[in-house]
């Protein structure tokens, strides 16, 4: 699911028509139906996630629970408009009882009063569950708002630095490469740059390339700092923390020729910073598993390279340096995903818990991954099936016990837009201190004044 463009949604759906679904209603005597609402659909938008509801959550589920008819509520329609029917029925208390929501609305479903705490829905097997062993406590923190867990974590992703190994060998780096500070970053591009390398770092900058700005530079570069940008109630504003980004962008993009300032204000930048690194132009890259996965793919990725087993390596990010990072970290990462929720007005609450935990069970997710390398949320699952893929294990293993997750908050999008803005001002030649200065009075505006901001 991506992000929503418009944070105003909730405060528009009051003059919107209700529409009505059935919530755990009586299928007749001894029996009750429950539903599940996903934003896919058969042969459509998510159409495995939609047959893997329909061939083997629902069959399976009813043959444990003789008296439980379970109905799929299908979309296929723009998430906007997903969340949309989404938030109409969570506010006029009918929907399904068990919700398809991206992580990034938790927040903001949870403020509004639309969702609740698993536990206060399903009850006390919520936290008897086994499952929680088996999902490490970052990636729990996709479905985590105020430090109350409301929503099961579908899958994750996360974001490391890729790099070109042949390009490495004719700079003198070594391989395997961990780089333990920024620094040991600007000092391997300077090598780079001198082996002669067109493009030696590349970090997504600008505005060009929207949401990838802020997921694949700014919020990991952020953690690596020290902060979150969001955190006990304030935004970061114009910090330490974030000035040392800036200045980090500065390093790269003002003059130091470690990385093309002219593809981060291109429409089609990042798709050509995928082309370049695939040609063997780029020597790091800052982006997740999806590259990894879609874009550098050697059969049908969107930039295939025929030899990326053999040729691209894969670090995690450095916090600015040891130690430095959120939580004390050494390594920082960034993750996005989508959850499931409980409905707060299911008529059988503590049954519509037993269907969204048997959806997250190992054996659900197995079926669901059907034999592919693909990241789980749980553990035992990524054990099993990643084992053929080293790199999707070492996200799984390396990346996901260190990972953040932005803000389910209505106004993120809008701060988004800000932190892109700030680092197209350093790329454009503006100095990394006016720019965090002039991104903190836009701060201020978007989120209620100076008092809401810290720095």
């Amino acid at each position: 699911m991506r992000l929503p463009s418009r944070p105003a949604l909730l405060g528009a759906i009051a003059l919107l028509a209700l529409t009505s679904c059935g919530t755990g209603t009586p299928a007749g005597e001894g029996s009750v139906t429950l539903t599940i609402a996903a934003n896919s659909i058969e042969g459509g938008k998510n159409s495995e996630s939609a047959l893997w509801i329909k061939n083997w959550v629902i069959p399976k589920f009813e043959q444990a629970h003789k008296n439980v008819k379970v109905l799929f509520d299908a979309s296929g329609v723009d998430d906007e408009q997903y969340k949309t029917k989404i938030a109409l029925d969570l506010k006029s208390r009918t929907g399904a009882d068990v919700m398809d929501v991206d992580g990034i609305w938790v927040g903001e479903f949870a403020q509004a009063g639309y969702i609740k705490p698993l536990a206060e829905v399903g009850g006390k097997a919520v936290d008897a569950w086994e499952g929680w062993t088996q999902i490490p406590q970052a990636v729990q923190g996709l479905g985590i708002f105020d430090g109350k867990k409301y929503g099961l974590p579908q899958g994750t992703d996360g974001r490391v630095l890729f790099y070109n190994k042949t390009l490495f060998a004719k700079a003198g780096l070594p391989e395997p490469w961990q780089p333990a500070s920024w620094q040991e970053i600007l000092a391997a591009g300077a090598k780079l740059k001198a082996a002669g390398v067109p493009t030696p770092i590349q970090i997504n900058a600008g505005t060009a390339m929207g949401e990838a700005t802020t997921m694949q530079g700014m919020l990991p570069l952020l953690a690596g700092a020290g902060a979150e940008i969001y955190a006990d109630g304030k935004w970061t504003g114009a910090s330490q923390p974030m000035k040392d980004v800036l200045g980090f962008y500065q390093q790269i993009y003002g003059g130091s020729g470690l990385g093309d300032p002219k593809l981060q204000q291109e429409a089609k930048g990042r798709d050509k910073s995928f082309a370049q690194f695939a040609a063997g132009k780029i020597g790091i890259l800052a982006e997740g598993d999806y590259f990894w996965r879609s874009v550098i793919e050697p059969t049908a990725g969107v930039a295939p390279m025929k030899d990326r087993d053999q040729a691209v390596g894969y670090a995690k990010i450095p916090a600015k340096q040891p130690g430095a990072g959120v939580r004390g970290q050494d390594f920082v990462s960034m993750s996005g995903g989508a959850v499931r929720v409980l409905n707060p007005n299911s008529k059988n609450p503590a049954l519509a818990w037993e269907l969204l935990s048997f959806m997250h069970g190992a054996d659900a997710i197995k079926a669901l991954i059907g034999g592919q390398a693909r990241i789980s949320p749980r553990s035992d699952v990524n054990d099993q099936v990643l084992a053929r893929d080293p790199m999707l294990k070492f996200i799984a293993d390396e990346v996901l016990p260190i990972t953040a997750y932005r803000p389910g908050l209505s106004v993120y999008p809008q701060v988004s837009t800000a932190l892109q803005e700030a680092s197209a001002a350093v790329v454009s030649g503006t100095a990394a201190d006016r720019a965090a200065t002039d991104y903190q009075a836009k701060l201020e505006g978007l989120v209620g004044g100076a008092a809401n901001v810290s720095g």
